[in-house]
């Protein structure tokens, strides 16, 4: 009967002992292994703006829910609006694991702002590769330069890891779409001018999802209270 605790205690003293190694090595990891000069500049940048504008701020903007509207339109101005877009429409034109580069840098001084910028980003990039030129030619300056702001709305109350459940519908009547649904946890949400929403238009499952870019100001979108995260 001893046995099968005996092994436990010696399986978990030998994962803590190897958790513990591998925290040691990742501290000594340099960020800036592998990267090429360019990526060094870049990298250099972020870190410089992350420090000075977004770390002092950090804590202020948690406890009172502020979105900073200046310091991500100064974060634009640094090309970090829509890094991996292409540079018709005032993109970077860089590439992913630039964009991850800049994340991670950005991540030191504000996480939740990071983390906002990388989903305004994704927006962005699904109009500039998935539009056509009428679309791309009426919301990406804006957006590059984040004048406006983009949120990407898939989740909803009842299905989030398990997107292909999703039940917002866009029913099609003429020129336009008819949506009705409710969304869940978006970031930026009553902030956003741009909503890029998944919504089903067919069969069920995720064959039958499309998206679609939704203006703040539509008639019948509204915004409930904002979740604490």
């Amino acid at each position: 009967m001893l046995t099968p605790v005996i092994l436990k205690h010696c399986s978990k003293f030998r994962f803590l002992r190897f958790s513990n190694f591998a925290r040691s090595i990742a501290s000594f990891l340099d960020p800036a292994l592998g990267l090429s000069e360019e990526q060094l500049q870049v990298q250099k940048i972020a870190q410089e703006f992350s420090s000075k504008e977004m770390f002092p701020n950090m804590a202020e903007w948690d406890e009172k829910e502020i979105f900073p509207v200046e310091i991500l339109r100064k974060a634009a101005a640094l090309g970090f609006g829509a890094i991996y877009s292409s540079e018709k429409y005032g993109g970077s034109g860089m590439t992913r694991l630039d964009a991850s580069i800049i994340f991670e840098a950005l991540s030191r001084g504000c996480v939740s702002t990071t983390a906002y910028i990388t989903i305004h980003n994704m927006a962005v990039w699904m109009i500039d590769h998935y539009g056509n030129e009428e679309q791309k030619k009426k919301w990406l300056p804006k957006l590059s330069t984040m004048e406006h702001f983009a949120s990407y709305c898939l989740t909803e109350p009842n299905s989030g890891s398990d997107a292909a459940s999703l039940s917002t519908t866009a029913k099609k009547e003429g020129d336009y779409y008819i949506l009705n649904g409710t969304k869940a946890f978006i970031s930026g949400g009553g902030e956003s001018d741009i909503y890029v929403l998944m919504a089903r238009t067919g069969q069920s499952g995720p064959k039958g999802i499309s998206c679609l870019v939704v203006e703040k100001g539509t008639p019948g979108l509204s915004f409930g209270k904002k979740e604490k995260k």
